[in-house]
């Protein structure tokens, strides 16, 4: 049984031993026919106790040094339990294994995945939407010409690993006056911003400080502006201002734009998604979340390129002013005709009942389940993409959420190429 526990794989403490043993035994071998050669003799007595002592003192050695290196651990992270103190050494080295994902999106959604990927592996990239114009963010933007810092925040709280105190800080929203509505956090990516070079480099310094597992990127560093065309043929500027006009207009969103068109990706995110075992679209705002980030330059082409797998993932309600009435098959549909020659292998999609109160809120404000219908699942068919139906639903305080955890396992899953037969209708859509 030891021996069946010691080949079990964990901190790769053990096979360093190992080696170092084997080195040590080495060593000795070439030295015998040294000390032969120049006429050497020792007692063989002697040189048994001679080889005692030498295994005596690589054991202790080895044991003394692996002993103050987690002695120094501890006194580091002393105010951690023994818990964390595994979940620090031990799940850190397990993450660092797991399935390169890109994940590209903006809003709640997508900081609510990524709470879920980050349990499973560590190779997260969030790619992050900078067409934001609205809120808090929209007057930073337009206050300090800066990339809005919202949607960006929330990914960096997702991922980093932080006492509840500090999140609830940096989530902290000013009641009253020059910043009443302006989070904190907010401000804490503004000053980082002032004091670096750009943008990017404002959030990479942000994610060091907050200890953040993965990468967040902004989709450009290029200050882009989103439009909208209604069905009736106005076009709206502004990110916020087109649910907004399209309710106003009565008039569904036909398609969306951006300027300047010739928006440059960011080379890192277009590095991530060539590397990538998986890629993920959503969930988020099909219009004003996801879509902003495939029009710019290079982004599709890029997953277009991509030998691995692509996934969109559904949102579960539909947006007033921005999906009234759409099924899963018109999110696919919107997305395909925005981007012809993007590939997408894998539609996720919740089955799952939502219960009258959530619901009833939600249907007071203009939104209604995104269902999947039989013509869906049999277009989905026709364009080759595979279709997962799960039940994802997870509510909290009667706000309609994807169950993060569930949702990440079979992305991990897809990732690995473990697909199930049992997830949902799966085994109908293979």
């Amino acid at each position: 049984m030891k021996a069946i526990y010691w080949l079990k794989p964990g901190l790769q403490i053990k096979r360093w031993i190992v080696l170092g043993l084997i080195g040590v035994l080495l060593v000795a071998f070439s030295l015998s026919y040294f000390f032969a050669a120049i006429a050497i003799k020792v007692h063989s007595g002697l040189r048994f106790f001679i080889g005692l002592v030498g295994f005596f003192l690589v054991y202790r050695a080895f044991y003394c040094g692996l002993k103050s290196m987690f002695e120094d651990i501890h006194s580091i992270n002393s105010n951690l339990s023994k818990v964390k103190m595994n979940k620090k050494i031990y799940d850190k080295k397990l993450l660092s294994r797991g399935p390169r994902i890109v994940v590209i999106g903006g809003g709640t959604g997508l900081s609510i995945l990524l709470r879920g990927l980050k349990l499973f592996t560590s190779n997260i990239t969030a790619v992050v939407t900078v067409a934001d114009d609205g809120g808090g963010s929209g007057k930073l933007r337009e206050d300090l010409g800066m990339l809005p810092p919202g949607d960006i925040r929330n990914c960096i709280l997702a991922l980093a690993e932080m006492e509840p105190t500090m999140e609830q800080l940096l989530q902290y929203r000013f009641q009253e006056g020059a910043l009443k509505g302006q989070s904190f956090g907010n401000l804490l990516i503004a000053s980082m911003n002032g004091i670096s070079s750009n943008f990017e480099e404002a959030i990479k310094k942000i994610s060091e400080v907050l200890a953040v597992t993965g990468k967040v990127y902004p989709v450009t560093l290029e200050n882009i502006i989103l439009y909208g065309v209604l069905k009736n043929g106005k076009v709206i500027k502004g990110e916020s201002n087109i649910p907004e006009k399209s309710i106003e207009e009565n008039s569904g969103v036909d398609r969306v734009f951006i300027k300047p068109k010739e928006a440059e990706g960011l080379k890192e995110v277009v590095e991530a998604i060539a590397i990538a075992d998986i890629i993920v679209l959503g969930p988020g705002s099909l219009y004003t979340s996801i879509l902003p980030n495939l029009l710019v330059k290079n982004i599709t082409e890029a997953i277009s390129k991509s030998k691995n797998r692509t996934v969109y993932i559904s949102n579960m309600m539909t947006q007033p002013g921005e999906t009234d009435g759409y099924s899963v098959g018109n999110h696919v549909d919107a997305i395909l005709e925005h981007c012809p020659k993007l590939k997408i292998d894998y539609v996720i999609a919740n089955n799952g009942e939502i219960f009258e109160g959530a619901y009833y809120k939600y249907q007071q404000e203009g939104a209604n389940i995104v269902k999947v219908t039989e013509k869906d699942r049999e277009n989905l068919k026709n364009k080759g993409i595979k279709f997962i139906e799960e039940n994802l639903v997870e509510i909290k305080k009667d706000y309609v959420r994807h169950n993060a955890t569930q949702l990440s396992k079979i992305i991990v899953d897809l990732a690995s190429g473990k697909e199930k037969r049992n997830w949902g209708t799966w085994k109908n859509y293979r």
